[in-house]
């Protein structure tokens, strides 16, 4: 938490507390559902929560948008996002669906109204949004393939570009050889001096 709060200094008490609650709920879930390695129970924070808010450093999702978080696992990086922006709806989705009820509960434990969650395949999702947030859930062109028709074209009223916002690390020279397109990098050393974030990246994709 100290580390939430160092970044994130602005936080609300309601948005401390529902951070604190995260890794008690975490570890009770997963010891029924494995959801989270047992290795990185021990370093939750960094390498779950703020590797998760990665993406805010990039971007601040305004009030009113919608963002769609693809492969979320056990709710990553949706409800750390869902708790920094209480005003944006965050729909989560995963084909596991005992990954889906722990994103659920836990929703429910923090009070998230802003979360929706829903066992399905990227493809099958309805409807569109201003951005795709998801953590390295598969091959960039896959990724692009599941997930560019459900984006609004377009930009934001600051100038930003809709489009999906991927935590992925290492070098990705060769896989983006085959992805249309634009893309940005933004290394996450540049926010977080953690050595985990050493190679850790949020990459921009507009078509």
């Amino acid at each position: 938490m100290e580390a939430i709060l160092q970044y994130f200094p602005e936080l609300t008490p309601i948005q401390q507390k529902q951070f604190s609650d995260l890794r008690a709920l975490y570890e009770l879930w997963n010891s029924q559902i494995n959801v989270i390695s047992r290795k990185d129970v021990d370093n939750f924070y960094e390498r779950h929560v703020l590797h998760s808010l990665g993406i805010a450093k990039v971007y601040a999702f305004q009030p009113g948008s919608r963002v769609l978080d693809v492969g979320t696992g056990g709710g990553f990086p949706g409800i750390p996002l869902a708790i920094l922006f209480p005003e944006t709806t965050f729909v989560l989705v995963d084909s596991i669906g005992k990954k889906i009820k722990v994103v659920t509960e836990v929703a429910a434990a923090l009070g998230l109204t802003n979360v929706q969650a829903h066992h399905l395949r990227a493809e099958d999702v309805k409807g569109s949004f201003e951005f795709v947030v998801s953590r390295a859930v598969t091959a960039m062109p896959v990724f692009v393939e599941w997930v560019k028709n459900k984006i609004i074209k377009g930009k934001t009223i600051d100038g930003f570009p809709h489009g999906i916002l991927y935590l992925k690390g290492g070098d990705l020279t060769d896989e983006f050889k085959n992805v249309p397109g634009k893309f940005n990098e933004y290394l996450l050393s540049t926010y977080f001096t953690e050595e985990f974030f050493e190679t850790k990246k949020v990459i921009h994709w507009v078509s």
